[in-house]
């Protein structure tokens, strides 16, 4: 099977890109770059360090996301499951990656730049959530920033009504957590943690 194994063989495979597609990458934040950022309710964000590769969501009310200037982005980071494997990772390589989507929009951001983790109290009381003050504070240096345009969007159907499903289509979070209680020998009630889990992240939100 044949493989693409160079640069030179990759170019050689796709061509050279439009013109148009390198003119719309920048170095900043600009001010329609910042009005679809300060609009998007959810974000995934990319890191790499020791444990490997990591990308992970990031949601909260449009606006979570805070442009602090044009060279400046910051997120929240709060209450979740303690892995921590984006902070790990951002103290080890601080290169991060980051999509911004919007719902109902083709359209998505692509910002990349330097992370920091701050932990400031008045900043992270600044991004508080129902009266609870962010764990920390994602901070990142600019260094690149483009819109993407809507082809994966609309070949996906993403936001098309007509492509959802129902949750009951797909394993249950409990099911899916059994296989691991299961490799690890533990007792586990997939019932019980499905009737519970509602409530649990209801209860653990901020």
């Amino acid at each position: 099977m044949q493989k693409i194994e160079s640069i030179d063989a990759l170019e050689a495979h796709y061509g050279k890109p439009k013109e148009r597609t390198l003119r719309k990458e920048i170095t900043y934040i600009n001010e329609h770059y910042r009005a679809f950022i300060e609009k998007s309710p959810f974000m995934i964000l990319a890191t790499y360090g020791e444990k490997g590769l990591d990308c992970s969501p990031r949601g909260d009310p449009a606006g979570f996301v805070r442009v602090v200037n044009q060279d400046c982005i910051q997120i929240p980071d709060r209450l979740g499951n303690n892995r921590l494997d984006s902070l790990h990772n951002i103290i080890n390589n601080p290169k991060v990656g980051l999509i911004f989507l919007v719902p109902n929009v083709g359209e998505t951001i692509r910002v990349s730049g330097t992370a920091e983790i701050l932990v400031d109290q008045a900043l992270c009381e600044s991004f508080a959530m129902q009266g609870k003050a962010a764990s920390a504070v994602i901070s990142i240096q600019v260094e690149k920033a483009f819109y993407q345009c809507q082809k994966a969007i609309v070949r996906s159907g993403l936001w098309q009504s007509e492509n959802h499903i129902e949750r009951s289509e797909l394993p249950t979070v409990g099911e899916m957590a059994k296989v691991f209680a299961d490799m690890h020998n533990v007792e586990f009630s997939v019932e019980e943690f499905d009737k519970e889990y509602p409530k649990q992240i209801k209860k653990t939100m901020y």
